[in-house]
């Protein structure tokens, strides 16, 4: 039975029917918990591919879906979200990948808004860690439904009621086991749901390379299990059971409940039973508030919600992607759209489903699905797109940078490529553009939230734009706010704070730590508010 279903009033039915066939969710964790490898036995799961294997290391990264980028793929990390779309049964998945590592944090926040709920990993040797923590805390507050999944149960770690409360400690969050394994942390034999005395066995195969091999056995008869294993996994389950209970769709959808499952990614075990749990029990999309607070009927006119940019996709069209996620009604390309903040119109010729670097012409999309825009001009992250009678959907938060450094072209012929491309990051939300009010003769200041932004600019102006760029070294600030225009003389006046202006205008102070911020606050509280982390 599925969480939500259609309203049986509605005068559009095939609206509400094709939205109920939608899951639409990101995948979320630590650094090397596993979901590039998640997401890649996913799609071979989907027949999206007909072999996948784990993403060790950088010399596994030519092959991944998720990971297309040529700097992903040498350092062996996720640094930009990605949208995989695929067929399952009879739902259409709607996948988001993001990076894992907190420097990429405002990335991953930007793709939360876009989702229904969250898978989260969760390493089973490493448990609970501080990036998990926070996004977590992002799910929270973005009111996300989230199912989580122990991940590598095929290798040593913690004991799995250990993990349950480490979960719940850390979280808030109930959870409650949709499946329990057979065997402790690096004797991974099967799956059991809590009550059954039945098992699904597995056989795992080389690197995850095709699919595992899947039987239902009697836990009490099986002789290869051991009598010892069995009667372990199934005391685990009842114990979990009768402490945290089992699951309940309410408490799930409301962010009392965590549903969790066990799962070894890398062997494909455990991912078919994740699929037919969101299959059946995460939700589908339900009608979105918008600026006015007012919940957007799934089936009112087309209305969607631009949550990413990206350029470089694929290097052989060298065009820009606007992530597009469908809020309400059904787009077809080539309608008359009208972006709701300038009110201009927006060309709906280019539109494409995503599978990580590849596309596919869209005919036609439903509420939860993700389109890309192809060379939209005007669009940005937070931006509103629609049919008929205008919608607006609250805007993208930005996150607060803490690091700054002043980019430099190395070569004064290729200025104009220096500039194009540093804008273009900075519209992509890859960094943070800021200038004096002189206009930076000496350069304009990158703004990051973490070190490793710095990195993949100076890395994506060479490779995409053939600019060599020098980095000087960091600036002696590592708090900023945002303020009003008016307050900018005063703001200025202030030792030790620095003013720099985003190129919407807007300025910026910069603080070079946190007593001077709170000292600034103080004597200034209706220009600098206390905030609440951003976690």
């Amino acid at each position: 039975m599925m969480l939500t279903s259609p309203d049986p009033t509605s005068t559009s039915p095939r609206v509400l029917a094709e939205a109920t066939r939608r899951r639409t969710f990101a995948v979320i964790s630590h650094p090397d918990a596993g979901k590039s490898t998640l997401t890649e036995a996913l799609a071979l799961h989907a027949r999206l591919v007909d072999k996948a294997g784990a993403t060790h290391g950088k010399a596994s990264r030519a092959a991944s879906l998720s990971d297309w980028g040529e700097v992903e793929r040498e350092r062996g990390i996720s640094i930009t979200s990605t949208a995989l779309r695929f067929d399952y049964h009879d739902v259409v998945v709607n996948l988001l990948d993001t990076p894992g590592h907190s420097d990429f944090s405002e990335d991953t926040f930007r793709v939360l808004t876009a989702v229904d709920f969250a898978v989260m990993l969760v390493d089973a040797a490493k448990g609970m860690e501080a990036q998990t923590r926070k996004l977590f805390d992002a799910c929270r507050r973005l009111g996300l439904p989230v199912v989580t999944v122990i991940n590598k149960w095929d290798r040593p770690g913690l004991e799995a009621l250990e993990l349950f409360d480490d979960i719940q400690e850390a979280t808030g969050r109930t959870p409650v086991a949709v499946n329990w394994p057979v065997g402790y942390a690096g004797e991974f034999r099967g799956l059991l749901e809590p009550g059954a005395s039945n098992y699904l066995r597995h056989e795992v195969v080389a690197s995850g390379a095709r699919l595992a091999r899947e039987e239902i056995v009697d836990g009490a008869t099986d002789s290869g299990l051991g009598e010892e294993l069995w009667h372990e996994a199934v005391e685990g389950a009842g114990v979990a059971a009768e402490l945290n209970g089992t699951f309940e769709a309410q408490p799930f959808l409301d962010g009392e409940q965590t549903p969790v499952l066990f799962a070894a990614a890398a062997g494909n075990i455990g991912v078919r039973y994740l699929l037919d749990f969101l299959l059946h029990r995460a939700p589908a999309p339900r009608p979105r508030p918008d600026e006015a607070g007012v919940a957007r009927p799934l089936d009112a006119e087309f209305s969607g919600y631009v949550f990413k940019i990206q350029a470089g996709m694929n290097p052989a069209h060298r065009d820009q992607v606007a992530f597009v996620r469908v809020n309400s009604g059904v787009f077809s390309r080539g309608m008359e759209l009208r972006h709701a903040q300038s009110g201009r119109p927006v060309s709906s010729k280019y539109a494409h489903h995503l599978v990580g670097r590849s596309r596919a012409t869209v005919d036609e999309s439903w509420p939860g699905d993700v389109v890309g825009f192809v060379n939209t001009t005007g669009l940005h992250v937070g931006d509103t797109i629609h049919e008929g009678s205008r919608v607006v959907f609250p805007g993208m938060p930005r996150f607060d940078p803490e690091r700054f450094r002043v980019a430099r072209s190395l070569d004064t012929a290729r200025h104009k490529r220096f500039t194009k491309g540093l804008a273009q990051l900075e519209e992509e939300g890859a960094i943070q553009l800021l200038r004096d009010s002189n206009g930076s003769p000496g350069g304009p200041v990158l703004a990051a939230v973490g070190e490793l932004q710095f990195e993949v600019v100076y890395e994506r102006m060479r490779r995409e734009f053939g600019v060599e760029i020098a980095l000087d070294p960091p600036m002696p600030y590592s708090l900023s706010r945002p303020f009003a225009r008016s307050e900018v003389s005063t703001i200025a006046s202030i030792s030790g704070v620095e003013v720099l202006f985003r190129p919407s205008g807007e300025p910026v102070a910069l603080f070079p730590d946190r007593w001077r911020l709170s000292r600034v606050q103080e004597k200034h509280p209706d220009v600098f508010p206390e905030r609440v982390s951003r976690g």
